[in-house]
């Protein structure tokens, strides 16, 4: 391989390509490409990673709300109960509230005595 230089010092011809056929650019290049690779196919693992999660993310939303849906029957049916209780004997009930509330005055009047 001969190279001129012309007047500056810069060669001509082949630019700088050495005899192998490969240039540094090019050796540069599938560096650059096999480090590219290698964050793409670190990037498409993670990406089915947060796929996978997100899919049991959502399963477990499901599933959540099924329970809030029972949890909401079971409330609605005590509060039927409720007031079911409250449109019956309102003395009877006046009664029980009136035995605890003097059952905690006692109880919270025993703790403080004991003090």
């Amino acid at each position: 391989l001969t190279l001129v230089f012309i007047g500056d010092g810069a060669p001509t011809g082949n630019y700088g390509y050495s005899n192998s056929g490969y240039s540094v650019y090019e050796e540069e290049n599938e560096r650059l490409t096999e480090s590219l690779r290698t964050k793409v196919s670190a990037i498409k693992s993670l990406s089915i990673e947060i796929g996978t999660e997100v899919k049991n993310q959502n399963k477990m939303l499901s599933e959540m709300d099924n329970d809030f849906d029972s949890t909401g029957g079971l409330l609605g049916a005590t509060m039927g109960r409720l007031r079911t209780l409250s449109r019956g004997s309102q003395t009877k009930l006046l009664c029980y509230m009136m035995l605890f509330s003097l059952f905690v005055f006692f109880v919270i009047y025993w703790i403080i005595k004991l003090r």
